[in-house]
This record gives C-alpha cells, sequence and structure tokens, in this order.
C-alpha cells in the first residue's frame, strides 16, 4: 500500500489523500525515472528499468474500480479487449471493427512477417491470450477456425473450483504456453494469474466468500500497460466474483520488468504533478440470472459511476523493429 508517511509528491506538492492507491503507481514512475537502468529493448525506443518492484494492491470494496486517475484511461477498450479475451477470439480485426486499435500493430501484414507468421491473415495473432484461456493445449490452425470443445477451458475450470472447491491453491489461468510462444505474434506479457477465496466469517450472519486476483506480468509498460492492465483484471474479477456470488476483494498486481519508454518520460512528469482522485464503482446493469455464465457478459453490462480523471496524455506505442 501507499507510505502513509509520503505526503509530498516527488516534486514537492502536498499530497490531498496520501492514502490514495494510485500513488503507489506514481511514486513507481518516480522511481525508475530516478533509478531505472537505462536498457536497450526489442522496439528500439529504449526503457528505463527496474526488475520486480513491490507489488502493487487495489481494494475492490465497495464496488471500488481502480481506474487510474491521473489521465484518462481508456475505458471502452479496456472492457472490449476483455470481452475479446473472454470469448477465445485471437482476430484483431474484431476489436479494430469496434474502433479498438490496440493490437493493429502485431497485427499488421507488415508486422507478421518480420516475425516469421506472413502465412496469416492480417490481423491473425495467433494463439494470445484468449486461446490460452480457452482453450490451452488445443493445436492453433488460424483465427478463423472452430475450437469448441478443444484444449482446456481454464476459465471455466477457475470458476468451477471458486464454487466447488474455493481453498483450492490451482486457481490459476495461464497465458503462457512456451509450446505456443513461436506461434503468437506477440508472447503474453500479463502471463497468468491467482485467484484466491477468503472464506466467509462464521460469526457475520450471511458473511459471503470474497475473491481476490494476484497477476503476474512479466513485461510492463508503465505508461501505456498498467493503467490498462489493472482496470482489465480488476474488471476481469469482477466478472467472476458476479458469476460466482462471491464478493470481490483485491486485486493485487506483481512485476517483473517494469519499465519506462524513454520517450514516455516527458509525458510521465507531468503526470507526476496531478493529484489523484476518488476512484469510480463499478455495476452490472444485467441480474446474474440475465447474464448467465462468463460468456454472457456484454459491452453494454458494465456502468462505471463517478470516472473523473485528468485529461489525456499523448503517448507513443512503441512496436518490435524486428
Amino acid at each position: 500500500m501507499t507510505n502513509p508517511t509520503a505526503e509530498v509528491n516527488g516534486n514537492g506538492k502536498q499530497r490531498s489523500d496520501p492514502q490514495h492507491e494510485e500513488y503507489q503507481y506514481l511514486d513507481l514512475i518516480s522511481r525508475i525515472i530516478s533509478t531505472g537502468q537505462s536498457r536497450p529493448d526489442r522496439t528500439g525506443t529504449g526503457t528505463l528499468a527496474l526488475f520486480a518492484p513491490p507489488s502493487l494492491r487495489f481494494s475492490l470494496a465497495n464496488n471500488t474500480l481502480p481506474l487510474l486517475t491521473t489521465k484518462r484511461v481508456f475505458l471502452r477498450g479496456v472492457i472490449a479487449e476483455l470481452l475479446w479475451f473472454v470469448s477465445g477470439c485471437t482476430d484483431a480485426n474484431v476489436l479494430s471493427s469496434q474502433g479498438v486499435n490496440i493490437w493493429e500493430g502485431n497485427g499488421s501484414k507488415e508486422f507478421l512477417e518480420k516475425v516469421g507468421l506472413g502465412h496469416r491473415e492480417q490481423g491473425d495473432l495467433g494463439p494470445v491470450y484468449g486461446f490460452q484461456w480457452r482453450h490451452f493445449g488445443a493445436e492453433y490452425t488460424d483465427a478463423k477456425a472452430n475450437y469448441e470443445g478443444k484444449g482446456v477451458d481454464q476459465l471455466q475450470e477457475v470458476i468451477w473450483k471458486i464454487k466447488n472447491n474455493p481453498t483450492d491453491r490451482r486457481i490459476v489461468l495461464s497465458a503462457w504456453n512456451p509450446k505456443d510462444l513461436p506461434l503468437m505474434a506477440l508472447p503474453p506479457c500479463h502471463m497468468f494469474c491467482q485467484f484466491f477465496v477468503a472464506l466467509p466469517d462464521p460469526s457475520i450472519p450471511d458473511d459471503k466468500p470474497k475473491l481476490s486476483c494476484l497477476m503476474y506480468q512479466r513485461s510492463c509498460d508503465l505508461g501505456l500497460g498498467i493503467p490498462f492492465n489493472i482496470a482489465s483484471y480488476a474488471l476481469l474479477t469482477y466478472m467472476i466474483a458476479y458469476i460466482t456470488d462471491t464478493i470481490p476483494h483485491e486485486f493485487i498486481l506483481q512485476m517483473g520488468d517494469a519499465h519506462i519508454y524513454k520517450d514516455h518520460v516527458d509525458p510521465l512528469k507531468i503526470q507526476l504533478e496531478r493529484d489523484p482522485r476518488e476512484f469510480p464503482k463499478l455495476n452490472f446493469k444485467r441480474s446474474r440470472e440475465e447474464i448467465g455464465d462468463i460468456d454472457g457478459f456484454k459491452v453494454d453490462d458494465f456502468e462505471v459511476v463517478g470516472y473523473k480523471p485528468h485529461g489525456k496524455i499523448e503517448m507513443k506505442m512503441s512496436v518490435s523493429n524486428v
């Protein structure tokens, strides 16, 4: 959690709410800018990097959604991509048709040819996140094939365990499949997550189990990626909690290579000048019975209330040049 003694920003400005959880993120940015190692990277941009910083912890209690406020996060894109993962889809064109272009760079014909996947149609990313979540171990052919009933549906197994064996220590969802890595346009950055169910307190009438999620991310772009990833896995935890009739409790993010692209340093210094605002609340518009199962969620089901971020800060997305 945020250091309670850190009552001023890195620029000496008094913090309006020193306990705000967003300061975990801002303080890490400040630390990487000050002490991160200068390193080359696959995009040719260069980074400042720190390995395995302390976990970031965000409360999901009282419908709180940790959607960062010191710059606007592309919430519609977060939700669309998450539902795309959940559906098992690997076609970037499906997202692009919704005005979400975050995968276009890695799905372009030029990029696919550079990484030895030029035989694929444009937008076919290979067996990336959603395929591993829903069809782990199945043989991948292309983005348009029908994989129903093939491979391991890890997401449904997670849901079953939370409902039927909540103390299981194997409630894990993994996107990291070494066999399939050469077939992917981009290996997964957020590699796997583990869910933990806190059992009801017998001394509290009608207490419900509480669901937490720990996600490990091997490659962490602090400027563009991490705000998106925090929101995405918090939303995934909410979705699974809703389906399993548990209470969302906490999202924890553990990073491996935490880095800032060098062309993001100046924009991030602008962000560091800003004070966090109150996190918004999340509601689902339809009932659990109406949604039915994890595949029943639609974009319109998500109602985010009270999101009042500071303005957008432009940062360029770096794409591999090899």
